[in-house]
């Protein structure tokens, strides 16, 4: 039996994966990732680099994605805390192309959520500190890295003036953006 269970989100390809959760007096115990399940499940099951950010309350990371030919699918999650997940649409010949969706994601539920290539991906932190995991298909490759702007996407952020990190301010708008999707 496959311990995990995908939830549809409305874009295409992206999904909530809500893993089992065990929990006991000793704490909880969660299974982020099994290269034959999620084979099984027809998901990415290789993935090249893995890290984590720590960040504060009202920090937007976001929105970032590679471009071909270094596109790369992501599967996040948040290990402490809690954060506003939200993903953009940007392939043109998607059936949910420009589209939003956004899910919490946080420790207690232990929530994941599936990001194909070619969707812009970011997040707000809900907690008082959030620590964010993201698994990529592919090495970060610096003559492929892109983003758009976190407030230039139809979407109505929980913050109004949010910390975010220079480089993000400096993102292109999402109307200025030449799409390779």
């Amino acid at each position: 039996m496959n311990p995990f269970e995908l939830v549809p989100t409305g874009i295409e390809g992206c999904v909530e994966i809500r893993p089992r959760v065990f929990e006991d007096a000793r704490g909880k115990f969660v299974k982020l990732f099994h290269r034959e399940f999620f084979e099984e499940l027809g998901l990415q099951s290789t993935y090249e680099e893995e890290y984590y950010s720590v960040s504060p309350a009202r920090v937007i990371r976001g929105l970032h994605f590679q471009v071909p030919p270094m596109e790369h699918v992501k599967l996040v999650s948040c290990l402490k805390g809690a954060i506003l997940d939200v993903v953009y649409d940007l392939r043109s010949d998607s059936p949910s192309s420009g589209q939003v969706f956004s899910l919490e994601l946080s420790s207690g539920n232990g929530n994941m959520l599936y990001v194909p290539a070619g969707l812009a991906h970011g997040f707000y932190v809900l907690s008082d500190q959030a620590t964010f995991l993201s698994m990529n298909s592919r090495k970060f490759a610096p003559e492929c890295d892109r983003g758009i702007r976190w407030d230039s996407i139809p979407f109505t952020w929980p913050d109004r003036d949010p910390i975010v990190s220079q480089k993000d301010r400096d993102m292109v708008s999402l109307k200025d953006f030449k799409n390779p999707f």
